[in-house]
């Protein structure tokens, strides 16, 4: 097993925001690629905005989009306890080991760390060289004795083992700091590589927890496949080089390595998201689809006990490389489950603006009603014989058809939606609509 140990470290203090799930999902990615080990360590050490709510939604949101962690909350592990709350001895023998070596004073009732001066030079894998001198000694405990988070960080990542940091590019100014920490502690320096931030849709700056889109809970309400965000949030800073956007997840853990990671900033696309998960709708196994769109369907008074799993599936299969999410399905499929569906006026409109549309689907009436061989292939061989035979343009049949058995100018293709309602129903829905006009 390789000794690669990386960690995760949120604050349980709102929702699960995607600059997160994206900062877990790169440790979690090195850590597969190299077999190393993936920590969830939870920095719960601010009491007034710590909340159970919190942390539980972080949980469930890393384990939606299959973060599994090795060690940690209900792992356990070697290297626990896994909250800081619970770790205040482990921070005070760290202390007074600073203290023997005179690395620390107090100061108006706060403990103050002694920096050493020495510029601090680091490697960092995405930034390069990176040097920087700390000017100002600065506090590692306040004066309520609670410790500062530049210190908890480091003791947290020597005392686990930490041998890579993979954070956010704001914590590069910190990065100073936490090697001082380092050395006075005679403790290897981790492997830093501070990745791109992610910028807001709009406007200008990073991308926070009230922007829009931020949050990844509102993505799993409205139905988003968790690979889908894995890709797009992969996407987000690192690129497998050969401009490939949906690529399977056991490839991108092979090719994920810190030479694929930007240097530029990412901005975040919400629209680019929806058609990632729109293309794993489409790759999505029927079966699947099938086991998904039960629920959503049954709720929307579409389907129930007594409905034809036949009929379900073959519906279902003729619409899925339609289909744009599958909160949106009973809207995309309700024709087919009754006979009071709505017409689109604004189709309805643009069909009649031009030719006979009603001549056309008279003749297409006469037609199916004797179609003996009542299958796609055939029915849209027969339907261009006869725009052939009448000299009229395909279009003009199957825009009406179209309309007068769906109430919709768009949906499956015309013939396999004809074959899947089947001849009767077809026929019917012709006359009532001929009836109507």
């Amino acid at each position: 097993m390789s000794t690669v140990r990386v960690r995760f470290a949120p604050s349980p203090t709102g929702f699960f925001h995607i600059g997160s799930a994206r900062t877990a999902l790169f440790n979690w990615l090195y850590a597969r690629h190299t077999g190393g080990t993936f920590v969830l360590r939870v920095e719960d050490t601010d009491k007034e905005r710590n909340t159970e709510e919190s942390l539980q939604c972080l949980k469930d949101g890393m384990k939606w989009l299959g973060l599994d962690w090795d060690e940690g909350p209900e792992k356990g592990g070697d290297f626990g306890p896994y909250f800081q709350s619970e770790r205040d001895p482990i921070y005070q023998e760290a202390l007074e080991t600073l203290r023997a070596k005179d690395r620390v004073y107090e100061k108006e009732g706060a403990t103050w760390f002694k920096i050493s001066g020495d510029p601090q030079v680091i490697e960092d894998q995405v930034r390069g060289t990176v040097s920087r001198t700390e000017e100002k000694d600065f506090v590692i405990f306040r004066s309520d004795g609670s410790p500062v988070f530049h210190f908890v960080n480091v003791v947290d990542d020597i005392k686990m083992g930490i041998t890579h940091v993979i954070r956010g590019e704001d914590h590069l100014s910190n990065t100073s700091k936490h090697t001082e920490l380092f050395k006075a502690f005679d403790a290897p320096i981790p492997v830093f590589a501070h990745i791109p931030l992610i910028l807001k849709q709009e406007g200008q700056g990073k991308m926070s927890k009230r922007d829009k889109g931020a949050l990844l809970e509102d993505y799993e309400k409205e139905g988003f496949f968790p690979a889908a965000i894995r890709n797009y949030l992969c996407l987000l800073g690192w690129s497998p080089k050969d401009d490939r956007e949906i690529i399977p997840f056991d490839e991108i853990i092979q090719l994920f390595d810190f030479k694929g990671i930007n240097k530029d900033n990412a901005r975040f696309d919400e629209k680019k998201m929806t058609f990632f998960n729109t293309e794993y709708l489409r790759m999505l196994p029927l079966d699947e689809v099938v086991s998904k769109s039960k629920p959503i369907l049954s709720e929307a008074g579409l389907i129930n006990d007594s409905t034809d799993e036949a009929y379900l599936k073959n519906v279902l299969e003729i619409c899925q490389e339609k289909l744009r999410s599958l909160p949106t399905l009973p809207e995309f499929v309700d024709y087919f489950f009754k006979e009071d569906f709505a017409f689109n006026e604004k189709a309805k409109t643009k069909i009649f603006k031009k030719g006979e549309p009603l001549e056309r689907l008279k003749e297409v009436l006469n037609l199916l009603k004797n179609l003996s061989l009542f299958e796609k292939e055939n029915i849209q061989k027969s339907i261009t014989e006869l725009a052939e035979t009448n000299e009229q343009g395909i279009g003009s049949y199957f825009q009406i058809l179209r309309f007068a058995i769906s109430g919709t100018s768009g949906g499956p293709h015309i013939d396999a939606l004809i074959e899947t309602l089947g001849q009767e129903k077809t026929v019917k829905r012709i006359k009532t609509f001929l009836e109507n006009q």
